[in-house]
């Protein structure tokens, strides 16, 4: 790739497709030219707004056109993209907000019922002090990507019209100031322990990775790519926006997964790629209307994230004819992508495991102590190549913890190589669970609900689940004379969480079984 930076590659884009549909959404089609223009627009609108190269410029809004322009013309501007999982409550993104003390939020409006502004202020208050939230001091513009706004925050379309006094000259010369080690974004994980963390990114990391990624997978110009993962997610972002980019596929963005939507889009876009967790998959093949539409342009499927059933890869290869099925493994940590499949592997390669490393990559399993363990042998999962993350943002003694001196990741995986360096993705050694796709945290998810007035102790375990592979289960201890009850307690976590997080199972128990060290026993948990 001559493009090393994300705005050389926005421009690039924008002459080498120039015609091509871009994005379709709903009635709207723009093009790679038009696109280019857009972003330039809100380029142009983020200088004159006072962005400075380094800004961390938030974005929290479902997958639309309008996040792409505000997302890539921030990043043009020199701005450090901060997305936010719209399944987020207030307090969750205010978190991010003061952690990574955002200069800039790009916010949706209402989505799925909800007012993010209401919940965002709701969470923060509102006190005196500067900017349009008092309780967030850093943050100095609130654009609102709708229509109207609140007093104090700005429409998408106001914000736009204030940059057009900037010149294109001004724009073309902040893009090209930035340099391909500078950081793109950071995309916070949660950790087993303490408060989520943000991966922090280059440029050049996120368009070599996916410019390898789409060589890998075949992608090319023409495909018709509907993007479901959300935006805020690597999968999403960078294996959607950034790869449609580097090939010249047209994107789809659907904000929401419903089956119903997702095969009337495919049939009527004539979508031909479809990545995403087995269950988006597993739900469109046993959707009872499916028969009723055109699916016949499919071609490619990527998927991971979970357990692949060799079930699922036979029936998207046997019935829906998809020639290419592949799966995939990575973290943030390694830019989103590690190990995938190659066109051509046989079906029980693709369900059995997560495929090779990518060029330029190593993966070893070690034991305990740090050796390298031989082929068949589970252990944990190290990582070492261009792509792993420059650390997490402002933190030295996690970053330390996560890297070895000689650069290997310790992904807190447990994986097998086979003999042909395939890895397959056993266990995890922090207790992270996959919740459709979504990563899920137990620490994280019992510090949320050890807020709870009535909850004296809680514990998180990940159990089976037939639709979205694994969901959260809460062991409680109640407060004395607290009636808590169980539907109590998940109704309450629905309000205070996202809800993939939210436990779909609670029981009550006296006390939690404990080792001599105080540690709670989650192997006797999962034994019940």
């Amino acid at each position: 790739m001559a493009e090393d930076t994300i705005p050389a590659l926005v421009r690039a884009a924008a002459g080498r497709y120039g015609p091509t549909e871009a994005v379709v959404e709903g009635r709207s089609r723009i093009s790679y030219a038009e696109l280019g223009a857009r972003i330039e627009r809100a380029a142009a609108a983020c200088l004159a707004s006072g962005v400075v190269p380094g800004d961390r410029i938030a974005v929290w809004a479902p997958n639309t056109t309008d996040w792409i322009v505000a997302a890539l013309g921030a990043v043009t501007a020199g701005g450090v993209l901060v997305p936010l999982n719209t399944r987020f409550k207030g307090a969750e993104a205010a978190y991010v907000l003061r952690r990574t003390r955002a200069t800039h939020l790009f916010i949706t409006g209402t989505f799925l019922g909800t007012s993010y502004v209401a919940s965002l202020r709701r969470a923060v208050g509102e006190g005196p002090g500067p900017g349009p939230l008092p309780g967030l001091s850093r943050l100095r513009e609130v654009v609102v990507l709708a229509d109207d706004a609140p007093d104090d925050f700005r429409t998408w379309k106001e914000f736009l019209a204030a940059g057009a006094a900037v010149p294109d000259s001004a724009v073309r010369t902040r893009a090209d100031a930035i340099r391909p080690d500078d950081p793109s974004d950071i995309t916070f994980t949660s950790g087993t322990t303490g408060d989520p963390k943000g991966v922090v990114i280059t440029h050049a990391q996120t368009v070599r990775v996916y410019d390898t990624w789409s060589e890998i997978t075949g992608l090319v110009r023409g495909d018709r790519y509907l993007i479901v993962n959300p935006f805020f997610h690597t999968f999403g972002y960078k294996a959607g926006i950034i790869a449609c980019l580097l090939r010249g596929a047209t994107m789809v963005p659907q904000p929401v997964f419903g089956v119903e939507t997702a095969l009337a889009n495919i049939a009527a876009e004539r979508i031909s790629v479809l990545p995403g967790p087995p269950t988006l998959h597993q739900s469109l093949l046993d959707h009872p209307a499916r028969a009723a539409h055109d699916l016949s342009a499919l071609r490619l499927v990527v998927t991971g994230a979970a357990v692949v059933p060799l079930e699922l890869v036979d029936r998207l290869r046997g019935e829906l004819r998809i020639a290419t099925v592949l799966t995939a493994y990575g973290l943030s940590e390694a830019s989103g992508t590690v190990s995938m499949c190659r066109r051509g592997d046989p079906p029980e390669v693709v369900s059995g495991s997560s495929g090779r490393a990518i060029p330029d990559t190593e993966i070893k399993v070690v034991g305990p102590g740090g050796a390298t363990l031989p082929p068949g042998t589970p252990g944990e999962v190290l990582v070492r190549g261009y792509h792993v993350m420059r650390g997490y943002f402002e933190d030295e003694a996690a970053t330390a913890r996560a890297i070895t001196p000689d650069g290997w990741l310790r992904t807190g995986d447990i994986g097998v190589l086979d003999a042909e360096g395939n890895l397959r993705i056993t266990d995890r050694v922090k207790d992270m669970f996959i919740v459709g796709g979504f990563n899920a945290y137990p620490a994280e998810i019992e510090r949320l609900i050890a807020r709870h007035p009535d909850v004296a102790d809680v514990a998180v375990i990940g159990i089976p689940d037939p639709r979205l592979g694994e969901v959260a289960k809460a062991y409680a201890v109640r407060r004395p004379e607290s009636t808590l009850t169980a539907d109590d307690l998940i109704a309450w976590s629905r309000r205070e969480m996202a809800n993939y997080k939210v436990p779909r199972q609670v029981e009550f128990l006296p006390e939690l079984p404990r080792n001599a060290g105080g540690k709670v026993l989650k192997t006797a948990l999962r034994a019940r």
